[in-house]
């Protein structure tokens, strides 16, 4: 309180529910102000965009000695310089193709002849077309008394027309100006944009590492530099790929008749940044005006065959060796993008849509603070392969866990999954038994999920055979709970596809005794450890099996944190270590080897 002698103001900590509240009300605030300014915010974002697929070519000029300034002014020129020659082209394209649709109306007529015959004559087509053209003409139709001119001597409805007066030259002038003031200025500020954006390229970066990090320079400015080279090789691969596809679609429609092959070719191309339906579009405009130019149907079959074919290849073959099988995002991101920039944008969001997320997405991957756009957007699976089976664990569902383990183990050894993600799934599980969050019953519900995940893997005896006579046997006993059960069912089946004998304990079975045919014993331990507990269980085995090895397994814990105590044979950390320590008394040279001894001994001793 003020006056109550401390003068010093400490600012509230906010907690995790009410960071998230800000979280989202800063998002809503930002996609608003993104809509709202959207007339400033798209240029922007062209311009980004563009700046990164020249970068490399500056850099290109820049390694020949030409000086940054001539060489961003001599780019951003070419670039813009072309784009006004290719809207040139486009508009004289568009404007032959008006020119010559007239002359298609008979072979339209033809084609609706054709399927009205398809359709089953006049009956059923006529019957729909006279019902459109009888509902049309009853919307049409004017109102009672509507049109009626004041004193007619017949009292028909008299036709009144109002004609505006002709423009003059100032009015003409301005009707065909306003509709390219637009474009024209949003195509300025993106070119002034581009061309600031280039020369300030480092100021800019350094700016950025200010506010996204400046408490880790070193790490910060790795990750942009990396996140840039990595943006620009993929929207110049992206580029020039689309360009070369829509080279190919207007050469393809060149050979094939299609009227304006070079404006559909550069349809083509814009629109296959359109993610999933921009090919689909880019087909559709000249699979339609073949319909209307051709009287018969060959060159409508061609333009549909020639996309059928380029578009496979191109998105199958080519895209997976130019930059990868992915573009960093998820099937869900994209739909969800592009919907998102669509309403955001309009047309242009759409266009823009893929380019825009994926930068979001690098920044989520290199920014700590943007991590979860890389989580939300990313195709990188959202949880490790240890998390994905602890929490399938949890929820009880071992067929899941199965399926994921079988993947796994078509690339791997059983041992690499166990080390790799059984063992950290377990001990995660002990991470959280040991929070209080995870309770005995929860454990083992756990333990008992585990137990039949192993019952849906391979059996080890048909994968080795059965244990032959003499084999050594192992006997694993379960130190405390429930989670260091799991564990030792987890190291049992190891130690079966070794060819070994294995049985396993429960942690009520420390005080039975040990049979004379157990050769070796294992006290797994997923639960603390704790020195104490570890000397006198190893005494009372001692004394119940004596002459026996007993192993530590010390599955919670790091490699060489442990030390092994009075009594123990050996301490082990991890599954391979483990079974190296089992194997290793029964383990003599190959050429003492009776027949008897497994295939997996045998060959580890060889």
């Amino acid at each position: 309180m003020l006056g109550s002698g401390d003068s010093s103001f400490k600012m509230p900590v906010l907690g995790r529910g009410q960071d998230r509240l800000v979280t989202f009300f800063a998002a809503i605030a930002i996609v608003t102000v993104l809509y709202l300014g959207r007339d400033v915010f798209v240029p922007i974002a062209v311009a980004i965009l563009l700046a990164f697929v020249l970068a490399p070519v500056i850099m290109v000029l820049r390694r020949i000695r030409i000086p940054r300034p001539a060489a961003v002014v001599a780019v951003v020129l070419v670039t813009f310089l072309g784009l006004m020659a290719l809207g040139g082209m486009i508009a004289l394209q568009v404007t032959d193709l008006v020119a010559e649709l007239p002359q298609y109306r008979m072979n339209m007529r033809d084609k609706i002849k054709s399927l009205k015959d398809a359709a089953g004559g006049s009956g059923t087509f006529e019957r729909t077309m006279d019902l459109v053209q009888d509902l049309s003409r009853e919307i049409d139709a004017p109102q009672a008394g509507q049109g009626l001119a004041a004193g007619a001597a017949d009292g028909r409805p008299v036709l009144v027309e109002v004609h505006q007066p002709p423009p003059g030259t100032l009015g003409t002038l301005s009707a065909v100006v306003a509709p390219l003031l637009h474009p024209l200025a949003t195509f300025g500020i993106v070119f002034i944009f581009v061309l600031f954006i280039l020369l300030q390229r480092e100021d800019l970066r350094n700016r950025f590492v200010r506010l996204a990090g400046a408490h880790d320079l070193q790490r910060t400015t790795a990750a942009l530099d990396d996140a840039g080279s990595r943006l620009s090789r993929f929207f110049l691969a992206q580029v020039a790929l689309n360009a070369s596809f829509g080279a190919v679609i207007g050469l393809g429609l060149w050979v094939i008749g299609v009227p304006s092959p070079f404006l559909w070719g550069l349809a083509a191309a814009v629109l296959r940044f359109v993610p999933y339906i921009g090919a689909a579009i880019a087909a559709a405009l000249p699979i339609g005006l073949a319909l209307a130019v051709d009287p018969g149907w060959s060159m409508v079959l061609s333009t549909a065959a020639l996309f059928l074919v380029v578009e496979p290849v191109v998105g199958h073959v080519i895209e997976p060796l130019l930059y990868g099988r992915s573009t960093g995002l998820s099937p869900v991101a994209v739909i969800a993008a592009a919907t998102f920039w669509t309403w955001l944008w309009g047309p242009i969001g759409l266009l823009l849509s893929t380019p825009l997320t994926l930068c979001l997405v690098v920044l989520g991957r290199h920014v700590e603070s943007l991590e979860f756009l890389d989580v939300a957007l990313g195709d990188q699976p959202p949880l490790s392969a240890s998390e994905l089976l602890y929490q399938r664990l949890l929820a009880g569902d071992p067929l899941e866990a199965a399926a994921a383990a079988e993947e796994h183990l078509k690339q791997n050894s059983f041992g690499d999954y166990a080390d790799s993600v059984a063992l950290p799934a377990l001990r995660l599980a002990q991470r959280d038994a040991a929070r209080g969050v995870l309770d005995e019953a929860r454990q083992a519900r756990l333990k008992e999920t585990l137990a039949e995940l192993l019952d849906y893997l391979p059996d080890p005896d048909d994968l080795v055979g059965p244990p032959a006579e003499g084999t050594p046997h192992v006997l694993v006993l379960s130190a405390r709970s429930a989670l260091d059960e799991a564990a030792a069912l987890l190291f049992a089946h190891r130690l079966r596809q070794s060819g070994l004998r294995c049985e396993t304990r429960s942690r009520g079975g420390l005080g039975r005794p040990v049979g004379e045919e157990v050769n070796l014993l294992v006290l797994s331990y997923l639960s603390p450890a704790t020195p104490a507990h570890r000397r006198y269980t190893i005494r009372r085995l001692k004394r119940d099996a004596p002459g026996r090895r007993v192993i530590v397994a010390d599955w919670g814990i790091e490699e060489g944190q442990t030390e092994r105590l009075e009594g123990e044979d050996a301490v082990v950390t991890s599954i391979a270590a483990a079974v190296e320590a089992v194997e290793a008394p029964f383990a003599p040279t190959a050429a003492s080897l009776p027949a008897a001894v497994p295939a997996p001994l045998r060959a580890g001793a060889a």
